[in-house]
């Protein structure tokens, strides 16, 4: 009887662990993710990076059950922290990302994902609520390196802007009809408490962990600080 209690106590403190290491190197591969593709020489507009009010990567989204439940992918967010979205960097929370769409993208092949989240509504919209990309928020491929300044109207008209990468290659890239959301399990394994994205993000409940520490580091060196001119919500 002993035995039988000291394995459940064992398999009881074991299983939590293993889910927040899971999500740890969640938070770590999404980092590296996005600070390799950042440093793509014809990646993702420094300009349009600046502008951003949130940054969140999917990192290695992989194609499955397509024609049953779509494609579902794991990562996390980031936004400037404040009211009106024009503070540093904050925690990450984890999001998911679900649809057939994302699975139209993939042809088989582990792909990355980083959406640009542009203005107060698409952020505060991904924060509380399941978001519908395409119908909830106006959503576009993003435009990169020379054509940034050729595609100010997409730009200034879209909430999300979504790129991809896969076997090295790195383009803007269309993902209407998927959805994005709060991932709250994911969030209870990381953080060790029940946490929904607004929490992490908007009311800095919890500091970042170091497994953030690529994300952060990646973030704030290529986007130190807001210059959209857009009016923000107060």
């Amino acid at each position: 009887m002993r035995k039988l209690l000291a394995v459940v106590i064992v398999c009881g403190l074991a299983i939590p662990l293993f889910a927040q290491k899971k999500e740890q190197e969640r938070v770590e591969e999404a980092g590296t993710v996005l600070k390799e593709i950042l440093n793509i020489p014809d990646g993702i507009p420094k300009s349009i990076m600046a502008k951003a009010e949130c940054v969140v990567v999917f990192p290695s989204v992989k194609k499955f059950a397509i024609g049953v439940g779509g494609s579902y992918g794991r990562g996390v967010i980031s936004c400037r922290r404040g009211a009106a979205h024009s503070g540093p960097w904050s925690a990450p929370a984890m999001m998911a990302l679900e649809g057939a769409n994302i699975g139209l993208q993939l042809g088989g092949q582990a792909t990355d994902f980083v959406l640009l989240i542009m203005n107060d509504k698409g952020a505060d919209s991904v924060l509380t609520s399941k978001v519908k990309l395409g119908a909830d928020a106006a959503a576009a491929a993003g435009p990169k390196g020379r054509n940034a300044a050729a595609a100010t109207d997409i730009v200034m008209k879209a909430e999300i802007l979504s790129y991809s990468r896969s076997k090295g290659l790195f383009a803007g890239i269309s993902l209407e009809g998927s959805t994005l959301r709060s991932d709250g399990g994911a969030n209870k394994n990381l953080y060790g408490r029940d946490l929904n994205a607004k929490e992490i993000v908007k009311e800095g409940k919890v500091g970042a962990p170091g497994s953030a520490h690529t994300l952060m580091a990646a973030l704030q060196g290529a986007s130190p600080r807001d210059t959209s001119d857009r009016p923000k919500k107060r």
